[in-house]
């Protein structure tokens, strides 16, 4: 898989105080909303959600991040990286850098080991089609953005 982490934002250099906070804060409300979704119903923010673990591409540390997802068949599952923003989300750069070891959980159940598949062309479309008939905010995040938010098929190893 290929990524594009895009650097041009002040303070997002890799070691810029603005971007250690920013990952602080992100890892607290990570860690909160992970926590409720094991604890609860697996919904959040009225979507399905799943936990996301991943291994840190320049830490080499274990990573949880909760995320939408959208059913692709039985046991697969379609993510979008969107990041809310101009620059895929740091979950995805750790995706790329070590897909042998993403592995998904769904509450109440253990974490499943998972092949990352980046879709594009035909396959891509009609994702995200599904993606939009049953969540339209992401189409208009979308159309916000200046990059094309990668989509990506999970299915079990």
């Amino acid at each position: 898989m290929a990524g594009n982490q895009e650097q041009g934002t002040p303070g997002a250099t890799a070691g810029g105080p603005l971007r250690k906070l920013s990952l602080w804060f992100q890892r607290k409300m990570n860690a909160r909303a992970t926590a409720r979704i094991r604890r609860k119903s697996g919904k959040y923010l009225g979507m399905d959600m799943l936990i996301l673990h991943t291994t840190g591409c320049r830490s080499g540390q274990p990573r949880e991040t909760p995320i939408a997802w959208f059913a692709d068949g039985e046991d697969t599952w379609l993510v979008v990286a969107s990041g809310g923003g101009d620059r895929n989300p740091d979950w995805y750069a750790n995706l790329v850098a070590h897909p042998e070891s993403v592995a998904v959980e769904l509450h109440g159940r253990a974490a499943v080991p998972v092949t990352p598949q980046r879709l594009d062309g035909d396959a891509r479309a009609q994702a995200w089609q599904h993606i939009t008939a049953t969540q339209p905010r992401y189409d208009k995040y979308q159309r916000k953005s200046d990059r094309r938010y990668p989509v990506v098929r999970l299915s079990p190893r």
